[in-house]
């Protein structure tokens, strides 16, 4: 019987000692392979292939020479059947675009926020209304950039093919014609081995 209990109590030890996790910083811009689903490395590449692309494109070049265009950024629509951060792709764009300093910027997502500290500002009658920055002297947008994130999976025995693609669009919104677009198309495929490792 005790030689049953110290065999137990020792797999509980080797148990927890083989359990032990570690954790440890990596390089955020290294190539990310941990699975097929849309990751990190995903993500930089998207950005940066779209945001080189509209800051290239001649008559993008021609419309920011003189001026700083007013933007403001639609969240990109995930059309995948992951839970992909589409926000997160969004706000890297947004501030690759930003820090090019050929663009300015409207953050759709605090419209009602700074709302309310309007109303807090002018109706409240706790502010100085000489300090009070009143309605209707906002800046309207004369652009919107939007996209969509897209994708194909396949499956054949131990093989799984991902396709994804982005498209992104730049809009004049006075006149509703599309001063610029460009996709970017990634690819992953997974095989499993014979022993499915």
């Amino acid at each position: 019987m005790k030689n049953l209990k110290l065999i137990f109590v020792l797999a509980a030890v080797i148990g927890l000692s083989a359990c032990q996790s570690k954790v440890e910083y990596g390089n955020a811009t290294e190539v990310e392979t941990v699975n097929e689903n849309f990751g990190s490395t995903d993500l930089q590449d998207i950005a940066a292939k779209m945001v080189d692309s509209m800051m290239t494109f001649p008559p993008v070049v021609v419309i920011t020479q003189n001026n700083r265009p007013i933007i403001f950024v639609d969240k990109i629509k995930n059309k995948t059947s992951e839970h992909i951060d589409t926000e997160s792709v969004t706000d890297t764009i947004s501030n690759k675009l930003l820090r090019s300093g050929k663009f300015r910027f409207i953050d759709m997502t605090k419209v009602d926020t700074v709302r309310k500290q309007l109303d807090y500002q002018n109706n409240a009658g706790m502010v100085d209304p000489t300090t009070a920055i009143k309605f209707g002297r906002q800046i309207g947008a004369q652009y919107m950039l939007y996209g969509n994130l897209s994708s194909i999976v396949k499956q054949d025995g131990s093989t799984k093919d991902v396709y994804y693609k982005m498209t992104m669009r730049l809009m004049d919104l006075e006149t509703g014609l599309i001063e610029w677009s460009d996709e970017k198309e990634i690819r992953k495929v997974k095989s499993k081995s014979f022993l499915g490792l």
